[in-house]
């Protein structure tokens, strides 16, 4: 496994993990995370892959967006990574804010999109949970981002050593690009719903049973909006599910990345 800088066309940095070798596979975490948070998924997906896993802007070591931005903002940066890797079109898996990136991806650019996987997503969500959701960017952009409630949505009692690591990231990630990506992320659950049925490669959309915010139905939904779309709900696990369930996930994910290997 190696970290390294990539530089895009403007300059701009974007941090990487890659691991691997094989057809590639760009992985985009959520808010407040970076590209460590899918460690499990590096090991496992990198076997018979070459596998990406980038810092999104302003988290870890990238480069924020300037102003404020919104979700076609950071579809574009996608974009530019995917670019400047120079590795032609490839898989993208996202994780919550990542899973609405991969999305809008694969709506705008689908000549760099291979297949889409989305992890934890939200999709029109209810009013109640719009309201909530915007509060609490509100919180965020006022510097007030409290990490314990947030941990509390994701994890059970029995998950302790996790929600440690997961903690440290909340607290270690700069507070200007977590506002930024968290405004975006509560306005993007209806950016590219009227559109995801234009998606033409292979699409899975998973979630656990017990996230309350991308929930079973969301995943049911956006995985019926496109042709050949497939829905994984994970029994007995929240928002984190791909720390909380690795194998599960992993196996999901290897499935659609190779699926004549699922099928044999």
């Amino acid at each position: 496994m190696m970290s390294r800088i990539l530089r895009l066309s403007d300059g701009t940095r974007v941090r990487l993990i890659e691991a691997g070798a094989g057809a590639p596979v760009l992985l985009i975490h959520g808010v407040g995370m970076r590209a460590e948070a899918w460690g499990p998924q590096i090991d496992a997906l990198s076997l018979d892959h070459r596998v990406i896993a980038v810092d999104m802007p302003g988290h870890g070591e990238s480069d924020p967006l300037p102003g404020e931005p919104s979700l076609p903002d950071y579809v574009a940066w996608a974009a530019r990574v995917v670019q400047a890797l120079g590795l032609g079109p490839l898989a993208v898996a996202g994780h919550s804010m990542g899973a609405l990136i991969a999305a809008g991806l694969a709506v705008e650019h689908p000549e760099l999109v291979t297949r889409v996987a989305l992890l934890n997503g939200v999709f029109r969500r209810s009013a109640a949970a719009r309201d909530a959701v915007q509060a609490r960017a509100a919180q965020i952009a006022a510097g007030v981002a409290e990490v314990e409630a947030p941990l509390a949505r994701w994890f059970g009692p029995e998950e302790e050593t996790l929600r440690g690591q997961v903690a440290s990231w909340l607290r270690a990630v700069p507070q200007s690009g977590y506002a930024a990506a968290y405004r975006a992320f509560a306005a993007g659950d209806s950016t590219y719903a009227d559109r995801l049925a234009t998606i033409r490669c292979p699409l899975l959309v998973m979630t656990g049973d017990g996230d309350a915010n991308s929930t079973p139905v969301m995943t049911r939904a956006m995985a019926a909006s496109v042709p050949g779309g497939r829905a994984e709900v994970i029994a007995g696990h929240r928002h984190m599910m791909n720390l909380t369930a690795p194998e599960a996930v992993s196996g999901a994910l290897n499935a659609w990345l190779s699926p004549e290997k699922a099928t044999q």
